[in-house]
């Protein structure tokens, strides 16, 4: 297991610009970045495992995941934000399940708030 410690979240006018970061307390085999708004599902929104990154579509285009894989860290460029992406940002490091990224017993950041108004 490893911990994970969000940061970067705040609050931004729409159209603006956020990155967060995740930092892993040690290797992780994938990350992904989720989000949850009051009242509605977690919503999975980037991924980065060994096959590469992908994307919600309600993200794609706008949001950008990358890694620093020497400090276990993982970045979420937002750009062109939209009020509804506000919501409690987490990230998750997920398990090889034969080889595909499984987040069924992650382990879960504390999460952090973005606002976009």
């Amino acid at each position: 297991h490893v911990q994970l410690v969000e940061s970067g979240g705040g609050s931004v006018q729409s159209g603006g610009s956020l990155r967060l970061s995740c930092v892993a307390s040690g290797e992780t085999y994938c990350v992904g970045w989720f989000r949850q708004a009051p009242g509605k599902e977690r919503e999975e929104i980037a991924t980065i495992d060994p096959d590469g990154t992908r994307y919600a579509d309600s993200v794609k285009g706008r949001f950008t995941l990358s890694e620093d894989v020497a400090a276990h860290t993982t970045y979420l460029q937002m750009n062109n934000l939209k009020s509804e992406d506000s919501a409690m940002y987490y990230c998750a490091a997920g398990y090889s399940d034969y080889g595909q990224c499984s987040f069924e017993y992650a382990d879960w950041g504390q999460g952090t708030q973005v606002t976009v108004s």
